[in-house]
């Protein structure tokens, strides 16, 4: 097999790929290669040496930053003489390329097959989005309001996966989701969506935590408890949850078999208890709140918001953030004695059971959202005073007036548990709060997975040697695994990021009508906002690489490059997935995701300035651009798109993510 060559920028700086003592003593030191040469037959070999990985978190194969070399690995660079000094440091000359083999300690084990990673992405996307907030879409638009909200979300995220699916199906690397964007978007950003990526899903780790104290304040024994709040709920839990994600990743799969399990048979007893207590009716289905919209139009965009239905969505990606240690056909090392970059791969590298997860999750969320929330509709009225309401909305309805059955409504915001407290079915209410409870922190459980997994991917190809820059050293400290090859270091600093958000708790309440509850909910709120940038980035990258493929399609004929001749119907079956309707469908999907992140999560403002909604849909969004704006200025780049104008790179940048392909499988 090639050995894999990098292509660096032609302004990469000189200090990032320098050797530092050269090569280690007991191995050879590897001659230059050039581009288009053989592997040299005197270069070492590594029997578990991976590629290159372009997730890393200043740079890519192809794009600007700094390069995930270890120090103690073999390096070969080439370079020309000649070069001149151009952009203050920062060294123009023709593309270098340079071998990387990486330590033992920054990978992980693939063992997760289909009906785990089906099992983690259900985990994460059925999470308390319909529970904890099908209740106040009810109540700001009516029952029409939470089937549209449902649905057309769904639809959307159904959409973006189509274009995550093809791409994923044909490189299914660590990182991604990030490595998609730097790879036809722009290197900077890619960064920046691997970031927004990690801060999703650590803040909503925490966020779940902290509602799940919500939850616990169901039962008046427990509730203002700061012994138990404190020491069990924002600490033992937390530690347990750290601990179980701490277990090898077979034991760790099995794990989310049997939750996912679980809650899927927790959802199917919901739902027969709403149809059997179905008291409920739709004789007004567009009545909607006044005091938070003018008009059932803008309270069904505020329906639709970041902060409502799609929260409920966030997590259907996940199959390809969790591709980091899946087992792929064909990944046994007598599957890939060649690296097949010429001709078509013999077996799938995906398989039916991924791409299922990929493809029909999000469609089998979309239903069981809807119809509970149709269920929940028909169970309770919009004007029910114990339904949740936007925090930030001021109301004279008056609220808690109580069943009689010794627990207020009030003192829960998931309608669920207000329909079981009004049937007077006895201890239905009580089962259905440990549901929740049992939900929220199987979720926070899996999103913490996510985190880690994520930061890991981001940080395991950075150089932590010596002589390094010093925050350089930092990040690749958390790119290393344990002796189980699990990324404690990540898991753990993922997990600590903000744990601090619970315990704020203790002194302002779990109520969302204070400061502290406001603050958490904005947090939370953020969260699913960021997942949406990364969709809308996502969507962009698909449609920038539909249009390369196309554009050179004799090249990549003429080269015979495997896996991405999508027009090909000779070799049909070359191109592992072609999704609907492409690229129209992309289109739609990014004009889908803008639309959501600028107009109906606006939609809020659309009735006087509220800080709140405005703090929970744009902070992130302007924390994202400037992040951005700050790695470009910090590589010096233009800005400007990834060029995709020239055939010859395009083919090289295919074959780099080939070898990624094949390295990690």
């Amino acid at each position: 097999m090639s050995e894999p060559r990098i292509e660096l920028p032609e302004w990469y700086p000189d200090w990032a790929t320098a050797p530092r003592g050269g090569p280690p003593q007991d191995q050879p030191t590897p001659e230059r290669v050039e581009d288009g040469d053989q592997q040299n037959p005197q270069q070492p070999q590594h029997q578990n040496e991976l590629r290159a990985d372009p997730s890393q978190l200043l740079g890519t194969p192809s794009s600007p930053g700094l390069l995930a070399v270890d120090s103690r690995t073999d390096r070969s660079l080439t370079s020309q003489a000649g070069a001149s000094s151009d952009r203050g440091g920062f060294t123009r000359a023709p593309p270098k390329q340079i071998l990387v083999t990486p330590s033992e300690d920054r990978t992980v084990k693939r063992r997760l097959r289909g009906i785990h990673l089906f099992m983690i992405t259900l985990n994460a996307t059925l999470g308390t989005g319909l529970y904890w907030r099908g209740g106040q879409i009810l109540e700001l638009g009516g029952p029409l309001a939470v089937l549209l909200a449902f649905l057309l979300v769904g639809i959307l995220a159904w959409a973006v996966m189509q274009c995550i699916t093809e791409m994923l199906c044909i490189w299914p690397i660590p990182g991604a989701l990030s490595v998609y964007v730097s790879e036809f978007v722009d290197a900077e950003l890619g960064i920046v969506v691997g970031i927004a990526y990690w801060f999703t899903y650590s803040v909503s780790f925490a966020a779940l935590v902290a509602t799940s104290a919500a939850l616990f304040d169901y039962w008046p024994t427990l509730r203002d408890n700061k012994r138990v709040d404190g020491g069990v709920i924002y600490f033992a839990i937390p530690l347990v949850l750290t601990m179980v994600n701490g277990l090898g990743i077979e034991i760790y799969g099995m794990i989310e078999v049997i939750t996912g399990t679980i809650k899927i048979l927790f959802l199917a007893v919901i739902m027969v208890f709403m149809i059997a207590i179905n008291v409920g009716d739709w004789s007004s289905p567009t009545a909607f709140d006044t005091g938070a919209a003018q008009n059932w139009v803008t309270a069904l965009l505020q329906s639709m918001s970041i902060s409502i239905a799609t929260f409920a969505f966030v997590g259907v990606e996940i199959v390809a953030a969790s591709a980091l240690e899946a087992r792929w056909p064909g990944s046994r090392s007598d599957d890939r004695t060649d690296s097949g970059l010429s001709r078509r791969s013999d077996k799938p590298l995906v398989g039916s059971s991924v791409k299922f997860s990929a493809i029909f999750l999000s469609v089998l969320a979309t239903i069981a959202y809807t119809i509970s929330g149709v269920l929940v509709s028909l169970d309770i009225p919009r004007d029910d005073p114990s339904l949740p309401r936007l925090s930030w909305v001021t109301t004279t309805v008056e609220t808690g007036k109580g069943d009689g059955s010794g627990a207020s409504p009030s003192i829960t915001t998931s309608a669920f548990v207000v329909i079981a407290l009004q049937s007077q079915i006895p201890h239905l209410a009580d089962i259905f709060n440990t549901f929740l409870i049992f939900t929220a922190l199987t979720c926070a459980q899996t999103n913490l997975y996510v985190a880690s997994r994520t930061l890991f991917g981001l940080t395991s190809r950075l150089d932590g040697g010596t002589g390094q820059p010093w925050l350089l050293r930092v990040l690749a400290w958390f790119g290393r695994t344990n002796r189980h090859k699990v990324p404690m270091r990540a898991m753990i600093f993922s997990s600590l990021a903000f744990s601090w958000v619970p315990f704020l708790q203790l002194k302002g309440g779990t109520g969302t009508d204070t400061a502290i509850g406001m603050f958490i909910e904005v947090l939370a709120e953020m969260g699913s906002v960021g997942v949406l940038i990364v969709w809308a980035c996502e969507c962009l990258a698909f449609i920038r690489y539909y249009h390369c493929i196309h554009r050179h399609k004799e090249t990549l004929q003429a080269e015979k490059i495997s896996q991405v001749r999508r027009w090909d119907l000779i070799d049909y079956n070359d191109y592992p997935y072609r999704s609907h309707a492409q690229p129209l469908l992309a289109y739609l999907a990014l004009a889908g995701c803008i639309f959501v992140l600028v107009v109906a999560n606006g939609a809020a403002l659309w009735n006087g300035f509220h800080d709140l909604p405005f703090l929970a849909s744009y902070l992130i969004v302007l924390v994202f651009v400037a992040l951005w704006v700050l790695l470009k200025l910090i590589h010096g780049a233009q800005f400007a798109w990834v060029d995709l104008s020239n055939p010859q790179h395009v083919v090289k940048k295919i074959k780099t993510l080939h070898e990624i392909r094949f390295a990690t499988t």
